[in-house]
């Protein structure tokens, strides 16, 4: 008989899939960056570096992005849909809340910082909270915040750097070869590789994948489509996120799926991101969460 699985343990799953993909050497300090020799003339890669800039300001320039969704996800036979909301500060704070169908009660909250990781089970009264450091699966994939804020904000990352600049912009490689109404964009470095797809016309990023291979922890792939996007200010943000996971690092932990709605975006600045857990809380070590998932 199946253990029961919180929804912390559900969520943590999410978790680690997500960063054991997009994580990166914090050792890593001077950002340096490995790619592909490139075989193009100076033409061509004038060009390349004219199309990342054109991908790279289609960043929003709000600080904060808020609103209504609704949350799915997929791990398994299990498939949960319930209603919650976003709320993210630029290099502050990325934060998902969960509710009650109807009721609307916080059911649990997923909140990253750029110091720290905590996700609290408010139903059955559990809780995580870990510096990046303390948690050995984090660190050892060198998981850094802005990897993840990249992702949710739709935006380009370079390992080891909390933006992208001007200046990084030759770094990224530009595939001549166009996949549909899109081009892609490229960057390696070491075990990790990093893909874009972007509109040609728009430069708008409609997916990223990040993929690692290792030859003891097998291959994993990170899959994060984005659609519907919608006017912040004078630019786009997408409303409809899709998120895949796929590993073979396990053989009974396979494929993580979620999908983020959001009904509305919204740059609403008036909301805490100081997050609080009462005391009676319990602590439950995302190491020993982890344990108990991979043996069902």
């Amino acid at each position: 008989m199946m253990r029961r699985i919180t929804f912390a343990q559900v969520i943590v799953v999410f978790l680690l899939l997500v960063i054991t993909a997009c994580g990166t050497k914090k050792a890593v300090t001077d950002n340096t960056v490995t790619t592909k020799p490139s075989t193009v003339g100076v033409a061509n890669a004038t060009t390349g570096v004219a199309f990342v800039k054109k991908v790279a300001e289609n960043q929003v320039n709000a600080k904060n992005i808020v609103g209504d969704m609704s949350f799915n996800i997929k791990m398994g036979e299990k498939d949960v849909t319930v209603p919650g909301s976003v709320h993210m500060r630029k290099n502050e704070v990325i934060r998902l809340q969960l509710f009650i169908p109807v009721l609307g009660s916080e059911v649990g909250r997923l909140e990253f910082t750029p110091d720290s990781v905590l996700v609290v089970d408010r139903m059955h009264k559990e809780y995580v909270k870990a510096d990046y450091n303390q948690l050995s699966f984090l660190k050892n994939n060198g998981l850094t915040f802005y990897s993840l804020q990249a992702l949710f904000w739709n935006e380009l990352l370079k390992p080891g750097s909390s933006s992208v600049t001007v200046k990084d912009y030759p770094d990224f490689e530009v595939g001549n070869d166009q996949v549909g109404d899109t081009k892609p964009l490229s960057m390696k470095k070491g075990n990790i590789s990093y893909r874009w797809l972007a509109a040609k016309e728009t430069g708008l990023i409609t997916n990223a994948t990040v993929s690692y291979q290792s030859s003891s922890h097998g291959t994993s792939d990170l899959v994060w489509n984005y659609d519907n996007f919608t006017p912040v200010g004078v630019k786009k943000f997408p409303a409809l996120q899709n998120i895949k996971f796929t590993t073979t690092s396990s053989n009974k932990l396979r494929n993580v799926e979620v999908n983020i709605k959001m009904k509305e975006v919204k740059t609403t600045e008036k909301w805490d991101t100081k997050s609080t857990v009462s005391n009676k809380y319990k602590k439950v070590e995302a190491q020993e969460i982890l344990g108990k998932l991979l043996k069902l």
